[in-house]
Order: structure tokens, then sequence, then C-alpha cells
């Protein structure tokens, strides 16, 4: 089943002087129930400007989105919608409103009007999911950065979406915050089920994905694998991205003679491989 479908999709802000600029251009993607889909690009390349189109937060200036069936230009299921595809974004301390964690955690689902009972089930499934349970009556702005983040994404969980769009979720965090939300990401994924949409410029953080898509200049440049994806370390010179570190290692040895993968994308790969050479 497609959870995510876009066709021919065009998209240029309403203040842009020029009418042939556009943000991004014939956008044509799919994305699968249960996919783990990752979207790379340097700053200014669309892929936080698509992040908010699929949430129904900006609207296609051509083409269509569609979120599990539902058409985003259809202003009467911008809600659903958006119960569907939550989003988490940036900045954790923009997305906490309450002064207590789980208070917080339980906002969405009352506005949803559900009966007390549900929303504290809701509540506490969420935070267990996020491994943040022991936290719940504390004030938000005593945690760390990757627990402020973690209670964000407990928050659009208590919604009950089929699929999360993280917006670059560790950008502000340290290392230890961005291991933290990482790892739940992968257990969202993996264990929850969820579809997932992960925006990032970390590019060790997109070796797990199912499918990785390359923006550039408001369009898709190169889609794959991460194998397929990594190993084409000049194109992604070109438009200025890395690849993680083993892979440029592996890149660098084959180029010297050395009979290894260009593919390899973990530190294990590589020693496997290095330790069967003559």
């Amino acid at each position: 089943m497609i959870m995510i479908k876009t066709e021919n999709l065009f998209f240029r802000y309403g203040d842009e002087k020029d009418e042939d600029k556009f943000a991004l251009r014939d956008i044509n993607l799919h994305i699968k129930e249960g996919e783990f889909v990752v979207i790379i690009g340097h700053n200014g390349s669309g892929k936080s400007t698509l992040s908010k189109l699929l949430n129904g937060i900006y609207f296609p200036t051509q083409g269509k989105i569609i979120i599990d069936h539902m058409d985003t230009s259809d202003e009467s299921l911008i809600w659903e919608i958006r119960k569907t595809a939550g989003m988490v974004f940036q900045n954790p301390d923009n997305q906490l409103v309450a002064t207590i964690v789980e208070e917080d955690v339980a906002f969405g689902p009352e506005n949803l009007g559900l009966p007390s009972a549900e929303i504290r089930k809701r509540v506490d499934e969420a935070l267990e999911v996020v491994k943040m349970e022991d936290y719940k009556r504390k004030p938000p702005h005593h945690l760390s950065g990757g627990q402020k983040q973690r209670v964000a994404i407990a928050g659009i969980l208590a919604m009950k979406p089929k699929c999360i769009i993280f917006d670059e979720p560790t950008a502000m965090l340290d290392p230890s915050g961005r291991k933290e939300v990482i790892q739940t990401i992968h257990h969202l994924n993996k264990t929850e089920k969820m579809t997932i949409v992960h925006i990032t410029h970390f590019m060790d953080e997109a070796v797990n994905a199912d499918r990785i898509l390359v923006m550039d200049e408001g369009e898709i440049v190169l889609e794959g694998t991460p194998k397929e994806v990594f190993s084409k370390v000049e194109e992604l010179r070109k438009i200025g991205l890395d690849v993680p570190q083993v892979t440029l290692l592996s890149h660098e040895l084959a180029k010297q003679g050395f009979e290894v993968s260009s593919q390899n994308l973990t530190v294990e790969e590589l020693v496997n491989e290095l330790c069967q050479l003559k």
C-alpha cells in the first residue's frame, strides 16, 4: 500500500518575484506503508520545503500530494491528513506547550476530544515507546535536548499517526541526544512498523534506511538503497554532499588498488573485507 504519493509536484513561495523560480520542480515519489525513507540534500535543496508540503503546511503550486488516499488540496481533509502524517521539527523547544511532560503529550489527544481514559492510555503508551515514562511528571525545561525531542515524538505518537515526517530532528542536538533520537526513530519503524520520512544533513543517519532520496536545486537527482546512493561518491561531492566516513575510506582504498567494495557503510563491513585480503 502506498502511504505517500506526489504527482508532478511543483512549489513556488508566494513572495517569489520570478515566476519561473520554483523551490520544488516535478517531484514524483511513492513511499510505501512501513517504509523508512531518508531525504538528504544541502541547505536550500528543497528537502524541508517538501516535508512541509507532505504534512499539509504548504500546498502545491502545481501537481498533487496524496497522503493515505487523501489529497492535501482538499481543505476538509487537512486535519485528518495531519493526524495521519505527524511531523517533528528541528527545535524541540518550539514543540513543547505544557509545563509537565505528560500534559504536553496529552495536548494532541485532548484536541481530538477523546475521553479522559483514552487520553491517559495513549499518553502512557507513547511515553513508553520513546522510553520517557519515568519523566512524565518532570517539567520539559529540566530535560536534555534529546529527551525533549523524544517527548515531542511522544506527542505525535499519542495522535496515532500512520506516518511520521522528521524534519532534521537532530540538527540542534549534541551527539548523545542525536543517538537517543535516532534509536527512537529506528524503533518506531522496525518495531512499531511506522512509515518514516527522515530529512537530514547527517549522512550517517541515512545508512539504515530502506531508500534514500537525494535532492538538489529543488529536484530529486539520485534515488536508491544506501549502498547504491553512497557508492556514487563523486556525484554526491559535485552537489556538495559528503558520504559516511567508512564509505569514503572504502572508496579511497579501492582507488589505491585494494580489492574492497566502495559500498561499505559500516566499520564491520570494511574490516571483514580487509581481513579477507591476501
